[in-house]
């Protein structure tokens, strides 16, 4: 068994399960497909690398060139969350607006044909930063009680 591996996945499970208590008390409503969608609190990306970077760090030492891949890989997972990925979502409620608009516009001009997309823009994609920092501090949990365990 890859004890690194299954930490992460750990990490990445749990924060997604997560997902579904922390949105019903944010909106009273119980929704379990909060355990398969992207973005939200906490971010489950995070929590998988820093799971994985911590459980290194503590096994193999934080000078390892072990932990330094997994610590740059996670640096750049988290950035990718709170940037690229989070701008893609703000696009996507843009659009999505935007096709409202032109709909409201054409019935209002006869002239103006407008068919509107079936299907919205998924609109929650990437993350805010403190779900980014949950996300990692959760991990780090759970990558450093994997250690633990092992140990005993």
């Amino acid at each position: 068994m890859n004890r690194a591996l299954t930490t992460a996945l750990v990490g990445i499970g749990a924060a997604q399960l997560l997902k579904i208590p922390i949105h019903y008390l944010q909106f009273r409503k119980w929704d379990i497909s909060q355990a398969v969608q992207t973005g939200g609190m906490p971010s489950s990306h995070s929590a998988g690398v820093s799971a994985l970077a911590s459980y290194i760090g503590l096994k193999k030492g934080f000078a390892a060139s072990d932990f330094a891949m997994s610590a740059i890989f996670g640096a750049v997972v988290m950035y990718d969350a709170m940037g690229i990925r989070r701008a893609a979502g703000e696009i996507a409620v843009e659009v999505n607006d935007l096709d409202v608009q032109v709909e409201k516009l054409s019935k209002r001009h006869p002239g103006i044909y407008h068919i509107r997309r079936r299907k919205a823009l998924k609109e929650r994609l990437g993350h805010l930063p403190r779900e980014v920092l949950a996300g990692s501090l959760f991990g780090l949990a759970i990558g450093a009680c994997s250690y633990w365990m092992e140990k005993k």
